[in-house]
């Protein structure tokens, strides 16, 4: 921390779960160090947000800019750090660059909160209160069911209680409104259908007690097995070993809650434009949970929406992908939601690419998913399509998005159509 001793701290950090998560731990870490900050969440780096930025000041990107190394190096940046796991763009890091990311030595699978966590740990073992943000920014980025050696490191540094079951969340919520949100894994019929939900409880033999029914937690073994049956008849796609798994409850506002849903409520909250509300929701604000539990019943709402507009969308279809182009009708926040939601869906099969599209301002946010998490690297397919249309891209081997001007449109479907089709051939 010597290069930080007297100078001003910018923090730029992604505002999913991971990066929210990531600046909590980082910020509460700087406090006690009496350290000068600011804080800046985004939903995405630009080459325009980074020209803008104080180039004097001490700059640390959490989540995010392994992608935008080329952008920050036309900037005369006096000091940068780089918390980050997803992949790095460029070959050549100059040496006022720092960068913690695995991708450049042996590519452990760990989240930016992770990263951070355990940089912070070095400062203080006073940080180490914070190991529970960590894994919950892993479980926002999906890295659960692959603990890698770090990971379980800072498992064993928190206070996280692991308990198997149904991989349906929140586990610690009655069961007829978990299945009716249920989008990962997504039940044709039940989710957002509360008689579909009704009718599969009764089917499993399932009642109400005294007006409640129980929560995923509470279920005896054999209405473990019962729920479960009902899913994979319903939704063939999803594998049994996949429906079941090991639940993290930790505790948040003194109440046990399923890392999930909290992870759930963050992005929610994020997503809908109020980071300060998920920043302080972490911070365990008292006065930031109705707040936030409000936003997330309202998102959830708006989600549900999105995914019926989905699902009846017109959409540009060929062997093993599927482009769809929501424009308007979906917040271009939801659109890298929706692709993952139907990447877990029975409507495609396993390897299929699917792009949703989404405008925002005079811009397009561009998001790939692969169903089953499985063939082609779509980090890449966007990268090379943007070298032609222009944009930035990040993510990983099979979740990634874009963004491009929306003049660029359809030359970017034609490209991607082309693209696509192309591989398909390869292979």
């Amino acid at each position: 921390m010597e290069k930080s001793r007297d100078r001003e701290i910018q923090i730029i950090s992604h505002f999913d779960t991971d990066g929210i998560s990531s600046a909590v731990i980082m910020i509460s870490a700087l406090k006690k160090l009496d350290s000068k900050f600011s804080l800046k969440i985004v939903k995405s780096l630009d080459e325009n947000f980074i020209n803008k930025l104080s180039k004097n000041k001490l700059t640390l990107f959490l989540d995010l800019a392994s992608g935008s190394i080329e952008h920050i190096k036309k900037n005369n940046f006096s000091d940068v750090f780089i918390i980050d796991h997803h992949e790095i763009s460029a070959e050549d890091i100059p040496e006022n660059i720092d960068i913690v990311n695995p991708m450049m030595h042996d590519k452990q699978k760990i989240s930016s909160s992770g990263l951070t966590y355990l940089f912070c740990r070095e400062i203080s073992e006073e940080n180490k209160k914070y190991a529970k943000l960590a894994i919950l920014g892993m479980i926002g980025d999906n890295l659960e069911k692959e603990i890698s050696k770090m990971n379980h490191e800072i498992l064993e540094d928190s206070e996280i209680i692991k308990k198997r079951g149904i991989l349906i969340y929140p586990s610690t919520r009655p069961l007829n409104r978990v299945l009716e949100y249920s989008s990962n894994p997504y039940i044709p019929d039940v989710t957002g259908n509360i008689q579909g939900v009704l009718e599969m409880l009764r089917e499993s033999g399932l009642a109400p007690k005294n007006g409640k029914y129980k929560s995923i937690i509470e279920l005896s073994d054999d209405e473990t097995e019962k729920i479960t049956t009902s899913i994979l008849l319903r939704n063939p796609k999803i594998k049994s070993k996949d429906l079941i798994g090991d639940l993290f409850l930790l505790k948040m506002f003194n109440q046990l809650e399923d890392a999930r849903d909290l992870s759930a409520v963050v992005n929610a909250c994020s997503r809908s434009g109020n980071s300060e509300i998920a920043l302080k929701f972490l911070m365990e604000v008292s006065s930031s949970k109705k707040l936030a539990e409000s936003t997330h019943i309202k998102y959830r709402q708006k989600l549900i929406s999105g995914l019926k507009f989905v699902e009846e969308a017109e959409k540009i279809s060929g062997k093993n992908f599927v482009i769809i182009n929501a424009k308007e009708n979906i917040p271009d926040t939801m659109a890298g939601t929706i692709a993952s939601i139907l990447s877990n869906s029975p409507n495609y099969s396993e390897g299929t690419v699917i792009v949703t599209m989404a405008y925002y301002e005079n811009r397009i946010k561009v998001s790939a998913r692969n169903a089953g998490k499985c063939g082609r690297n779509v980090r890449e397919l966007l990268a090379r399509i943007i070298q032609i249309t222009d944009g930035e891209v990040g993510g990983h081997e099979h979740a990634a998005g874009c963004i491009i001007s929306q003049e660029k449109e359809n030359e970017f479907i034609d490209l991607l159509k082309k693209n696509l089709e192309v591989e398909v051939v390869k292979v």
